[in-house]
């Protein structure tokens, strides 16, 4: 079961690609919570060297309160996680598709949510793909 969305994006500089994401999130709503530099970390709590790779929490409040309406225990998969990473000489921006909450949990009425979720962050996805 395949459970990312994922684009290549057109540009080879990390800061600009992250910079673009933020903004084609914020253009469909989403704020960022939480950002977590997983390459940095590593180096400094493991001495790993490892590709740029970056984790930004995401959230949109409106679909975050529905999806918490509709199961409490639906936090534990929020905020949706959206990586940006190198992968060789190309970036790649994935995010969670949303539709795992509603298989994972089993929980119907997180459909609806699952659904405006998918088609939120299929265009700000949409909007950074490569030409």
């Amino acid at each position: 079961m395949a459970y990312d969305r994922t684009v290549h994006l057109p540009t080879t500089d990390f800061d600009a690609a992250v910079t673009a994401v933020r903004r084609a999130l914020a253009d469909q709503g989403f704020g960022v919570l939480t950002e977590i530099d997983v390459a940095a970390t590593l180096r400094a709590k493991l001495g790993h060297e490892m590709e740029e790779y970056l984790i930004l929490g995401a959230c949109n409040p409106p679909l975050a309160h529905r999806a918490l309406e509709a199961d409490r225990s639906v936090g534990l998969l929020l905020p949706c996680n959206v990586v940006v990473r190198r992968d060789g000489a190309h970036i790649l921006a994935q995010a969670l598709d949303p539709g795992t909450m509603v298989t994972l949990s089993g929980v119907a009425a997180l459909a609806p949510v699952a659904e405006e979720a998918t088609a939120r962050l299929d265009a700000a996805l949409g909007a950074l793909a490569a030409p």
